[in-house]
């Protein structure tokens, strides 16, 4: 049985409303994207596939949010917003529904031509709209997931998503159809800090931790600085940074 065949008749069978919801399960199952009581905004949610999944996963204690142009039959436990996304009314909305968001998904796919150069670029548009969406709708830590076509402009995509998470996978889940040059970009962690790695800085270190480092506080982030006591005011350079904490190390 082909396997696109397969993946359709399961649909039908287990009752989501398309086959894509397995290309989100298996993302999630690889990636663990979403938790019990999260909040996942989902970019381009019609027919709602990826919504039920979402649900599935976060539960009565979470919020699933989708959004589409299209609209989305109700679904028991998920808030719909009919609208696009690059507009401003649309993103005041679903900051009115959610505030902020844990997960934001986006398997939005252009209207195809058949000429792939032009089908890539529009896919590397919707996906950087989705990108620009994440960045403003996620908490610190939070997780990004968009489709994408391969292709020449992929690889600056994914680079400039990598300034902004801890790490990033360009994944292919089994249910994609074999046929199909899409990947998905998987971005967990949002940097949220004040500062980046190289920034050298002037801290005063508040406490010790378990570990024995220094622990200083930049505008309510924590920096975990080696060789130093709680007191000392030293000059640094930060080295590594990650969604709630970031490690340096002294240069004066």
């Amino acid at each position: 049985m082909a396997r696109k065949d397969h993946y359709y008749n399961k649909s039908k069978q287990e009752g989501y409303r398309a086959r894509s919801a397995y290309k989100l399960q298996q993302l999630d199952e690889e990636a663990n994207l979403m938790d019990e009581g999260d909040t996942v905004i989902d970019l381009g949610a019609a027919p709602g596939g990826w919504l039920q999944v979402a649900k599935e996963k976060v539960g009565d204690s979470g919020t699933v949010v989708g959004v589409d142009l299209q609209r989305i039959d109700e679904l028991d436990g998920v808030e719909t917003i009919r609208g696009d996304m690059t507009e401003e009314k649309t993103r005041e909305k679903v900051h009115e529904t959610v505030g902020s968001a844990d997960v934001v998904l986006s398997d939005m796919a252009p209207n195809m031509t058949g000429e792939y150069s032009l089908d890539h670029a529009r896919s590397v548009y919707l996906a950087r709209q989705a990108f620009e969406t994440a960045l403003e709708m996620l908490d610190s830590g939070g997780d990004f997931v968009a489709k994408v076509f391969q292709g020449p402009d992929l690889d600056d995509l994914r680079a400039d998503v990598e300034d902004e998470f801890e790490y990033v996978r360009t994944m292919s889940p089994e249910a994609s159809r074999d046929e199909s040059s899409e990947v998905y970009l998987v971005a967990r962690g949002y940097l949220t800090a004040p500062v980046e790695a190289g920034d050298t800085l002037e801290v005063t270190i508040k406490n010790v931790g378990s570990e024995g480092d220094g622990i200083a506080k930049v505008e309510g982030y924590t920096l975990f600085v080696p060789s130093t006591e709680a007191g000392e005011t030293v000059e640094i350079r930060v080295e590594e940074v990650k969604p709630r904490f970031g490690f340096a190390q002294r240069i004066d």
